[in-house]
């Protein structure tokens, strides 16, 4: 029934595609694939291709990842003709979209690694650069993004890998439609909806198809809004406030004069947005140059490179002006520079005679984040400088009249500089989008007056306003207290990191020294800025009269000396040499810093201003707050955190140690709509009990007992199961981040969450057994997002668990059997680390008890190793191997994280079996590497690869010497 129901969906599709002028075609499978692209390639280029001459086209199309390709489909191949001519062959018109060739099919049947079948797909020059997987109404659309992704592992790389080719994916269950680009990093939560202009989501597949699949504008997004991100080496397509607001720039600067911004709120993707107007702006005829402008304090290590991935070498960190002058002499179409060097070009003297033959050109100027570095004499610098020029503005928080700050030349908003507001995204949008996450705030601190005092009441953190107290060593001794207790729960185990705002250098020092003084595991680093000649708090007039010794240790020292000092402290951790000598080895620290934030290698960083704009970092989770945040400022900081990852964020934490409620109250009253603080902010604590709670009661109407679950028969049954248990997965997902949170306010026990977990990861456990010996797809749970990531939330692995055998062996016998629990459900409840707990048992049962506690770790990795090497003898005697093929496998395997296909495995079997036999051993060879990786390589604790060859050789020596017959049944 439901396949009967997804053929009609598909049926539709496609009589509503042929209705939109796509040509309907019959492909059976790759072969019959190329057959088409060659015709269609002959169409296109108005030519005849010989049979020889189309294979070395197809020779030319194969080699390569997705991003070459796409590199590929957008040049023109040089075609050695059979007679010797040269012809330019053209896959894709980029300039003319429309004029392209338009195919639909369904069905195609691809035999890789396993066989599989694809719902719908476009065609465009003959190339599949559109797939479209469909899932019966009703079915969770993750479970269609989850097939794409088995289908790129399995089949898209095969044979002539003409599926590398598709540049958008759609995915639909009729209901609920969405798309993404042909990026296989990313996840789920980075799939959009496509929109009107006033960002209203269309969802439907039949009015998503009327809009979105119009072929001229389907062929647009391909040739005109994907991105190929040099850096990351992906494709990125634009989301549809995206392409409205770059729409709406080019139809300004084509049709009128005027200025121009964009309201596209903190988060969003303005710079992919900017960057892609650059791109698009510099290709017309009346622009003559496109000067993408930034603030060079937001040139982080990843935006320089982003940048320089558009016009090599345009930024280089450094105040060269020169290399800015030349290039607006030169004819380069694009540059990127920073407002610092602009502001230098147009007001030095030795470079006024080369830039004053720019002054009359049509030059359009970009600002990022243009609230920040415009409100100052550079805007009227440039617009006095040249005259016809055009700036379009980019910002996720606008300055308005209630947040305007005053300046000489008086109060200005962002429309006084800009003129137009040309589109508009705002956080509640981007909020019901799931483009960025809510934030949770928390305010912390209840302050008692001193006994004695006529009063004696708790004062919320809200009411203090106090600056002795707001600095006071005590109160920064209980933050700092709260911070260590608290920081694992916020970031999920250090998985995510955080950063700190104060309000000073001088509160920023005390934090860092606090910190410094206490015992804990955190990584902290700070960065700020500092005066060259700032005030000295030891020129205060007084003299020592005593001509007592001076405490050289406790002199005050300028603000430089001290980040130096820290500096020091972030140079022993990670072995550099930074320091504040020079700008360029300070802007080489501040890029470095932003890296390995970025990484999560910092778990804490302490900042005052920098890193609270522009910073953009998905494993940043948590902003603690002790300074006066308002408006703009306060939206910028807080955006900091609501980056979308995975699962596990599922929220962005504020922790709040000052009295800026009602600031943040006004500034998402100023920046989306009055009523809008629900949907922008996370509910309290108590609503979340009550909705874990209510979930539960929904778990044991389906499940009423542990072992009820055994006895779900019916695969809708085990369906909701899986979607009751997983909803209770997110909300603890959610709890457990708030301060107050105990097991004791929930109705569920922590011990049955646990023991029905178990017998959830059994349900994926079957499931993932069917999947990996190559089954047809018969189960609607085969597709299911089981959301591991949301069990395997902490940091336990291997590594782990030796801590837990240590304390393990030196206790008391009642302890012992405690513990011994306690290790057994870890193992069993941790999907990672189920296939080691036989494993990790038997260490425990034949070794632990015979060695030193300060030798386990050693005795452990001996004994692993021994296993590793014995169970690699085994997998090659069982299956007659070739023991170097099977090394290259699994070194690929480990390093690019994808399941080996079926070719690579045939390359690793000594005796080459014949067609029908290969059904059955090809996939239970694969099943074996896989098992074999997963146990002795995954969640180890260290870095998972096999990096030298020794390690195998003398067990290959053994091997190949070995005369194993196969036995193959």
């Amino acid at each position: 029934m439901s396949r009967q129901n997804e053929a009609i969906l598909e049926n539709n599709l496609i009589k509503q595609l042929i209705s939109l002028k796509y040509e309907k075609v019959d492909i059976k499978d790759d072969k019959d694939l190329e057959t088409n692209l060659k015709s269609q390639l002959e169409k296109h280029n108005k030519t005849s291709i010989s049979e020889s001459e189309f294979k070395r086209i197809l020779n030319h199309l194969n080699g390569g990842s997705v991003f070459e390709k796409a590199k590929k489909l957008r040049d023109k191949y040089v075609l050695t003709r059979d007679d010797g001519t040269v012809f330019y062959i053209e896959f894709l018109d980029s300039e003319h979209w429309c004029q392209n060739l338009f195919q639909v099919t369904n069905q195609i049947s691809i035999n890789g690694t396993y066989k599989n079948r694809y719902d719908v797909t476009l065609l465009i020059n003959g190339f599949p650069l559109v797939q479209i997987e469909l899932k019966r109404r009703g079915l969770e659309l993750k479970e269609a993004f989850n097939q794409i992704n088995r289908y790129q592992r399995h089949s898209y790389g095969s044979n002539s890998a003409l599926f590398h080719y598709v540049q958008i994916f759609i995915i639909s269950n009729g209901v609920n439609t969405k798309y993404y680009a042909n990026n296989k990093k990313q996840s789920f939560k980075q799939t959009f909806f496509w929109a009107s202009k006033e960002n209203k989501n269309i969802t439907n597949l039949e009015e998503f198809t009327s809009f979105f699949l119009e072929r001229c504008h389907i062929s647009k997004m391909i040739c005109k809004y994907i991105v190929l991100a040099e850096v990351d080496k992906i494709l990125m397509v634009l989301r549809p406030y995206q392409f409205y607001a770059v729409e709406a720039i080019i139809e300004q600067v084509n049709t009128s004069k005027r200025n121009g911004y964009i309201w596209h709120t903190t988060g969003s993707g303005k710079t992919l947005t900017s960057f892609k107007t650059a791109q698009i702006l510099m290709k017309l005829p009346k622009v003559d140059k496109v000067v993408f402008v930034v603030d060079r304090k937001d040139l982080d290590f990843q935006t320089t490179k982003e940048f320089n991935s558009f016009s090599d070498g345009s930024v280089d960190g450094t105040d060269n002006t020169k290399a800015l002058v030349k290039q607006f002499s030169d004819d380069t179409k694009l540059i990127v520079t920073t407002i610092q060097k602009l502001n230098t070009a147009i007001n030095k003297k030795q470079y006024l005679e080369k830039m004053e033959k720019q002054k009359d050109k049509h030059i359009v100027f970009i600002f990022d984040e243009c609230h920040r570095s415009q409100f100052g004499e550079t805007h009227l610098n440039i617009n006095k400088f040249f005259t016809n020029n055009q700036m379009i503005g980019f910002t996720g928080t606008p300055i308005f009249p209630e947040n305007a700050m005053g300046n000489k030349l008086g109060k200005r908003t962002t429309a006084d500089l800009f003129d137009d507001r040309l589109h508009r995204y705002v956080i509640t949008d981007a909020i019901n989008d799931d483009n960025v996450l809510k934030f949770s705030v928390e305010y912390i601190g209840r302050y008692k007056e001193k006994e004695g005092s006529a009063t004696n009441i708790d004062i919320e953190v809200e009411d203090i306003d106090r600056e002795e107290l707001l600095q006071s060593e005590d109160r920064i001794e209980k933050i700092v207290d709260y911070i260590i207790a608290n920081h694992g729960r916020k970031t999920h185990s250090k998985d995510f990191t955080a950063m700190m705002t104060v309000s000073s250098v001088e509160m920023l020092t005390k934090y860092y020294e606090t910190f410094r003084s206490k015992e804990h595991n955190l990584k902290i680093a700070t960065i700020f800025s500092y005066s060259a000649n700032e005030d000295d708090k030891d020129a205060n007039g007084l003299y020592e009269s005593d001509g007592a010794h001076i405490d050289e240790e406790h002199i005050n020292k300028h603000s430089r000396e001290k980040l130096d000092e820290y500096i020091a402290d972030y140079n022993k951790i990670f072995g550099t040499k930074y320091s504040t000598k020079d700008s360029k080895t300070f802007y080489n620290y501040y890029n470095e810093l932003s890296k390995r934030v970025k990484k999560g290698e910092v778990d804490l960083l302490l900042v005052v201003n920098m890193f609270l704009t522009g910073f953009d970092s998905k494993r940043l989770n948590t902003l603690y707050v002790d300074k006066s945040l308002k408006y703009h400022g306060l939206i910028q900081a807080f955006s900091r955190t609501n980056r979308i990852l995975d699962e596990r964020k599922s929220q962005g934490n504020i922790v709040c140690f000052r009295n800026i409620k009602k600031a943040t109250d006004d500034a998402i009253a100023l920046f989306s709509k009055e009523e809008a603080k629900d949907i922008i902010l996370m509910q309290p604590y108590e609503e979340y009990v009550i909705k874990f709670n209510e979930a539960f009661i929904n778990l044991i109407k389906i499940a009423p007992s542990v072992s009820s679950v055994d006895r779900l028969i019916s695969e809708d049954d085990k369906l909701e199961f899986i979607k009751a248990f997983r909803e209770l997965m997110r909300l603890k997902n959610i709890l457990e981040g708030f301060s107050d949170f105990k097991w004791s306010d929930l109705s569920m026990s922590e011990q049955m969450f646990e023991d029905y977990k178990s017998k959830y990861l059994d349900m994926y456990e079957k499931i993932k057994s069917e999947r990996t010996q190559g089954s047809e797809k018969v189960s609607i749970l085969e597709d299911v997002d089981f959301e591991l990531e949301l069990i395997h939330k902490d940091e336990i692995n291997v590594a782990y668990i030796l801590k837990l055998l240590a304390k393990y062996k030196d206790s008391t016998e009642d302890e012992k059997q405690r513990q011994r629990d306690n290790i057994s459900n870890i193992l069993t409840n941790n999907p990672q680390l189920r296939s080691k707990k036989e494993l990790i048992e038997k260490f425990i049962n034949e070794n632990l008890y015979s060695i030193n506690e300060d030798d386990i770790e050693d005795e452990f990795d001996k004994f692993w190793e021994e296993q590793k090497d014995q169970a690699y003898k085994e997998l090659c005697n069982e299956e007659n191997l070739d023991c170097k093929e099977v090394r290259k496998v699994v070194d690929k395997y480990i390093y690019e994280q994808r399941v080996p296909l079926k070719d690579e495995i045939v390359h690793t079997l000594k005796v080459k079996p014949k067609l029908l036999e290969r059904q059955k051993i090809i996939p239970r060879v694969l099943n074996k590497i896989i098992t074999f990786v997963e146990k002795f390589y995954d969640d180890m604790g260290t870095q998972s690869n096999i990096s030298s060859n020794s390690e195998y050789n003398a067990i290959e020596n053994e091997l190949l010497v070995a005369d194993v017959k196969p036995e193959y049944t």
